[in-house]
């Protein structure tokens, strides 16, 4: 029997995007809810598991998996069942980790930039090139399907599903129409919209339970 997964997550974070993923792969887990408002991620029990105090974490047996695109690939390799994985000799496998790594190798760093309204490192010396550059190279790929690695779904798709649903609210990437009809296609899934109800609903015990303090 597999053993269940023990998942680390606080409302209005990454950690959404693993509770979709969760949903769509049909897992078993635990939910182990951290009150960040609270500072429930820096008390030492959590800090034993993920030493930085960030969600999502996951536990399952004796690995500890912490970091959003580690966990989303783990998943998706441990519940090959799903068919949201590419298996290894797959064409499809190289193309799915790229964008996976692409994720929190140039987007995230692009747009947190942007947000910060950061001046960026020189072109030849930054880790993504230009913010821009990553833009095109995601609208690009977007245009070629309806999903990411165009007409399967995959694993990927939970985790650009998010990232874009979120960056677009907050006006930090472009309203490109790719970007647009993406988000809202992914969004429209039934673990998107569970994930999201569930969210909101935590996050409005956390902020009561804060305002009771007060």
């Amino acid at each position: 029997m597999q053993d269940r997964i023990t998942f680390y997550y606080s409302p209005q974070t990454r950690a959404r995007s693993v509770m979709v993923l969760l949903g769509e792969l049909k897992a078993p887990y635990d939910l182990h809810i951290l009150n960040m408002k609270a500072g429930e991620q820096r008390q030492p029990e959590f800090l034993a598991v993920n030493p930085l105090g960030k969600v999502p974490t996951i536990r399952h047996g004796e690995a500890v998996v912490t970091e959003q695109a580690a966990i989303h690939i783990y998943l998706g390799d441990l519940f090959p069942e799903a068919g949201l994985t590419p298996a290894i000799e797959d064409p499809l496998r190289g193309p799915y980790l790229r964008w996976m790594v692409y994720y929190p190798a140039c987007f995230e760093p692009a747009v947190v930039d942007r947000f910060m309204k950061r001046e960026p490192a020189p072109e030849s010396q930054s880790p993504y090139g230009t913010y821009d550059q990553v833009m095109d190279v995601l609208r690009d790929q977007l245009a070629k399907g309806p999903y990411l690695l165009g007409d399967k779904m995959t694993v990927a798709d939970v985790l650009w599903g998010a990232a874009l649903s979120w960056t677009l609210q907050f006006g930090i990437v472009p309203d490109y129409p790719e970007f647009k009809d993406y988000a809202a296609r992914m969004s429209e899934r039934p673990a998107f919209k569970r994930a999201a109800e569930k969210d909101a609903a935590i996050a409005a015990e956390h902020e009561a339970a804060v305002a009771g303090k007060g």
